[in-house]
């Protein structure tokens, strides 16, 4: 019997066969993580709260939600199209395909009654997306103009206009480290490590350009808020309290939304229709109606595809480009 202060023999290694089922066991938890990885944050995040909404249904009615059979997408579809919009149905019947590719199923989306079924809801309700409004260049200005002379104001300030000048995503925005930007002679150096498009983690650099009125340069602004925040590395963009200290927890993508939303109610517009994306937004439709080529703004904003961008080209030449405003109406 051991002493008091003998240590137990470590359990043997596994062995051969045992080995290489430990390995295998681990290999496939990595698998997991990378399967997990693929997607953006946010996109698991939709995937999640969709194929939970899926299931719930399913036990609501007794159905098998894995593996799915046609007719119970289906019914899902048509009962749901009652209350969600074209755009989260979609990507509810994404979701659904995902699930039953990664369980080794084929997935019941193809099958005639479901693509029928989802061909008319498209039909009856239309597949037009609600698009966030555009924060244009008048609106950053009253926006700023608004904000209170407070390590909070400076802090709004820095992200509202750097989120426009950059086309940033919400998530760009609150990705940014302070070593991602640096200093140059005509403005900053951006570093997007990761993006929407980018899953990969490639990266890519923008341009910050100094703004003419120094009230609304972003330049300035980003060193301002560093300066009086003392934030030296770690994320650029932190949580600051009632009481103006800065919390070394870096801002939720849906933060930058509420800075938004309260900047335009300070300034006396309505908040409605706006949020995180109407910077991104904003500074694409304003480079169109002032002519910017096509190229130069996808540089800017990081778009991949021309026919995504375009929706707001088309958006910023309603006006500009309006064969009705040319005939003497």
């Amino acid at each position: 019997m051991p002493g008091p202060d003998d240590t137990p023999p470590p359990p043997p290694a596994p062995t051969g066969a045992a080995h290489h089922a430990a390995r295998l066991e681990h290999i496939g938890e990595t698998a997991a993580e990378y399967v997990e990885n693929s997607k953006a944050a946010n996109t698991r995040r939709a995937y999640r709260s969709d194929w939970a909404d899926f299931e719930r249904w399913c036990e609501k009615y007794g159905r098998s939600p894995l593996p799915a059979a046609p007719d119970t997408v289906a019914y899902y579809l048509a009962d749901r199209s009652q209350d969600l919009k074209t755009s989260t149905l979609g990507r509810r019947l994404a979701t659904i395909a995902e699930a039953h590719r990664a369980a080794g199923f084929e997935s019941p989306n193809t099958h005639a009654q479901v693509r029928l079924v989802w061909s008319g809801i498209r039909r009856e309700k239309g597949t037009a997306r609600a698009h966030m409004k555009p924060a244009l260049t008048r609106h950053i200005r009253e926006m700023v103009a608004h904000l209170p002379d407070t390590l909070l104001g400076a802090r709004d300030r820095a992200l509202i206009l750097l989120g426009f000048a950059g086309a940033m995503r919400r998530s760009e925005i609150v990705g940014l480290d302070v070593t991602d930007v640096a200093t140059a002679d005509e403005g900053l150096v951006v570093v997007i490590r990761k993006g929407k498009t980018d899953q990969e983690g490639s990266g890519r650099k923008l341009g910050i350009p100094l703004g003419k009125n120094p009230a609304t340069c972003p330049v300035r602004a980003v060193q301002a808020w560093l300066d009086r925040s003392g934030v030296i590395d770690g994320p650029l963009f932190r949580a600051v309290s009632r009481h103006g200290h800065v919390s070394a927890r870096r801002l939720s993508d849906r933060a930058v939304a509420e800075v938004v939303k309260r900047s335009l109610l300070a300034a006396g517009r309505t908040a409605r229709r706006y949020a995180g994306h109407s910077l991104r937004a904003g500074l694409i439709t304003q480079a169109a109606m002032a002519g910017v080529s096509e190229r130069a703004i996808m540089d800017q904003s990081g778009h991949k595809s021309l026919a995504v961008m375009r929706r707001y080209i088309r958006d910023g030449s309603l006006f500009r480009e309006n064969a009705a405003a040319k005939v003497g109406l």
